[in-house]
């Protein structure tokens, strides 16, 4: 059997299609509603941990960096030690005082060299220390995180066990109905649902009112509505509107006019019976 062109459809068909595809999105809406907030919480642990994990990493490389910066300065410190041995024995060796306040002065800046090395290595040793009760900080709080995620994760592909079965048939729903609506109007309600605070795209007349917004419908376009000549949309809020009955609902009726009626009727009938009381004739004397 060929398909049958969402092009060709009546209008009646296309609303009622659109209504069954509005309460199929519905149904999913509301098993991801049963998951609450826990995707969003699971995502923002996932998030913290990469964080996390990346400023471990930079620390450990601030850790080797200032320990590569130590392992150079003692070296330098044994070279510095170096020259000043030598530079002390040259002064066994010299002929006049040019000679010896030049190796003296030689000999103290290589002291100083050696102070200063000394200095940046001490320094360098605290930052390593600030770096490891960082990194032994950083750790625990990621430790704790992760345990929360596993909890997190535990508890959310729990729930989504218990609805996957439910959601992957109603996904299986929508695809064949949007198959069946025109990509136009399809693509209309999916913009118009997508802005919607409840996520309806396609609402039924209650009350002489919208179903989404609830402002007043005028009788002219109710009676539009009821003609399913047209896709008609409410002028407050954007979204379709189908009647009642083709979108399959049955509306309760309250009997408050009814109520109304009947009490007007009785009092009505109370006035009758007065003004019928025939008088009662006076009394001769």
């Amino acid at each position: 059997m060929a398909k049958k062109d969402p092009m060709e459809m009546p209008v009646e068909e296309r609303l009622k299609t659109l209504y069954q595809l509005q309460t199929t999105l519905s149904g999913i809406d509301e098993k991801r509603a049963l998951r609450g907030e826990l995707p969003l919480e699971v995502q923002d642990l996932e998030d913290e941990i990469e964080g996390l994990t990346t400023r471990i990493d930079k620390i450990q490389r601030e850790i080797a960096e200032f320990e590569q910066a130590i392992t150079l300065k003692k070296g330098e410190i044994e070279t510095a030690k170096a020259s000043v041995e030598r530079y002390k024995n040259q002064l066994n060796e010299v002929k006049n005082n040019r000679e010896y306040d030049t190796l003296s002065k030689e000999i103290e800046f290589q002291s100083l060299e050696i102070e200063l090395c000394n200095k940046k290595i001490k320094e360098a040793t605290a930052r390593i220390e600030e770096k490891k009760a960082e990194l032994a900080q950083s750790q625990e709080v990621i430790d704790d995180r992760r345990q929360a995620l596993e909890a997190k994760k535990s508890e959310l592909d729990e729930i989504m066990e218990e609805t996957r079965a439910e959601e992957d048939k109603l996904k299986a729903k929508v695809k064949d109905l949007e198959g069946k609506i025109e990509s136009r109007l399809l693509t209309s309600f999916k913009r118009i649902r997508k802005n919607a605070r409840n996520g309806l795209g396609i609402v039924y007349v209650q009350r002489d009112a919208c179903g989404g917004c609830f402002n007043k419908i005028p009788p002219q376009r109710q009676l539009d509505i009821k003609m399913h000549k047209k896709v008609i949309v409410c002028e407050y809020c954007g979204r379709i509107l189908i009647d009642p009955e083709l979108a399959g609902v049955k509306i309760a009726t309250t009997g408050v006019a009814d109520g109304k009626k009947t009490r007007k009727r009785a009092i009505r009938k109370t006035t009758k019976a007065a003004d019928e009381t025939p008088e009662v004739p006076e009394a001769e004397a």
